[in-house]
């Protein structure tokens, strides 16, 4: 899952991209309203994480409001110091998801993000299934029937995301836009490699279940049954 997180504050920038990345998540940052907004036009973030007060031409209620006239309906977070009742119906009114007040605990923005994410075919509580695969994002937990399937972050990222998009066919280019940063320096065959990994942690050591995970050649991938 790919976020894009747009705050002026450095060290809050810093901090909240790199517990964002090492919970898995594929990061952008920018420090204001006007990158800021010519960013998050952008369909590929899956969650923007936003800044109330921001340098710029526009605050972060109208960076929010002028994404939702463009009808992008990317999931937002604001962030934002001022958490008066009116300072919230304001945010909320301009088309945010949701509304965190500074300072706040890390994991309560993890918690948030997650339950903005959670899009999923089948859910029960907050586990991902597809077939007898399961997914867990509140552990990192992920089960091929009863038997536990040891993933790597990236792994489970990628996972995550094929599994968020279940019979859809996913190209190259969007897993690249989703599962890594525009910073990282991705090789040609990286993402068929990351897939191999997890044909040979999800598939192959199952020949008697359904295989899950197809490619489409000149395509993409697909995660389906």
């Amino acid at each position: 899952m790919r976020i894009l997180v747009i705050e002026d504050e450095p060290k809050i920038a810093q901090a909240v991209k790199k517990g964002l990345e090492l919970k898995g998540y594929a990061v952008d940052m920018v420090h204001d309203s006007d990158s800021g907004l010519s960013y998050a036009m952008d369909p590929d973030y899956d969650l923007i994480v936003l800044d109330r007060m921001l340098p710029g031409k526009m605050d972060g209620v109208e960076l929010c409001g002028e994404l939702r006239k463009n009808n992008i309906s990317t999931p937002v977070i604001m962030l934002t110091a001022r958490g008066t009742i009116g300072d919230r119906v304001e945010g909320l009114n301009s088309g945010a998801d949701d509304y965190l007040v500074k300072p706040f605990s890390f994991d309560e923005l993890i918690a948030r993000v997650r339950a903005l994410l959670r899009r999923p075919p089948v859910t029960v509580g907050s586990i991902v299934k597809v077939d007898d695969l399961s997914l867990n994002p509140q552990n990192y937990e992920v089960k091929r029937g009863s038997k536990e399937v040891k993933l790597s972050k990236k792994e489970f990222s990628l996972l995550e995301y094929l599994m968020h998009h279940e019979g859809q066919v996913i190209t190259k280019e969007m897993i690249a836009s989703h599962i890594w940063d525009e910073e990282a320096d991705i090789l040609p065959n990286t993402i068929e490699v990351y897939i191999g990994y997890l044909r040979n942690k999800i598939d192959r050591p199952f020949p008697k279940k359904k295989t899950l995970i197809h490619t489409l050649r000149g395509f993409g991938y697909k995660l389906s049954t």
